[in-house]
């Protein structure tokens, strides 16, 4: 697959001040997190983990391999609630600036992003390796990737430069904020700052060009 080029460079914007912290507790049990009130819980995380271990196990030619892959992705659990978390707390920042995205939207991205990758199934499997996102959630996950972008668009934050990153991140926190973040302490705690766990790996904030 090409290296992908986005309009928006976010990696470095993670170097930035910290913006989003929240930590975890004990008070919602049977939660891996809450978020504006509403849980993420265990069970949905580990079905969302089992989603992306089916796909691997698929893609891979034996028993080897896909154990050399779960190895590979080891925090596979950890980063997966990250994501989960960054993309409830990235849908209020846009929807509190009024930004939308469409099913056109999305598939105007799939379809450049095939063309890079050279095929559907390229991209799929690009995107499971690198992201840890199964095939199924592909156009879940690009569908943050055109928030992401259409919300910097509309904050008017160039992500090429230090201000306009702040001003993105500053949404992020204010959202943040409002959805009261709250991580089981088992998967760690909520820092924006070292995007929670510094080797996620969510496609809308790294810079992979």
């Amino acid at each position: 697959m090409h290296r992908r080029r986005t309009a928006i460079a976010l990696s470095a914007a993670l170097l930035a001040a910290p913006v989003l912290t929240a930590c975890g507790s004990d008070s919602h049990p049977g939660a891996a997190a809450v978020v504006g009130g509403q849980r993420i819980t265990v069970a949905q995380l580990e079905n969302r983990v089992e989603e992306v271990r089916t796909a691997q196990r698929t893609a891979t030619g034996d028993q080897t391999q896909y154990a050399q892959e779960v190895a590979r992705t080891s925090s596979l659990t950890r980063d997966t609630l990250h994501t989960l978390v960054l993309d409830r707390v990235l849908n209020r920042a846009a929807k509190d600036a009024g930004v939308t995205v469409t099913d056109r939207d999305v598939q105007t991205m799939r379809t450049s992003l095939e063309q890079q990758a050279g095929g559907a199934q390229e991209l799929r499997t690009a995107w499971l390796r690198q992201y840890g996102v199964a095939p199924a959630r592909l156009d879940e996950s690009l569908r943050t990737e055109v928030r992401a972008q259409k919300l910097a668009a509309a904050l008017g934050a160039d992500m090429n430069t230090s201000t306009g990153k702040a001003v993105f991140w500053k949404s992020l926190s204010d959202a943040s904020k409002s959805l009261d973040v709250d991580i089981n302490p088992r998967y760690g705690s909520w820092d924006v700052q070292k995007s929670s766990r510094v080797d996620a790996k969510t496609p809308w904030v790294r810079d992979v060009s």
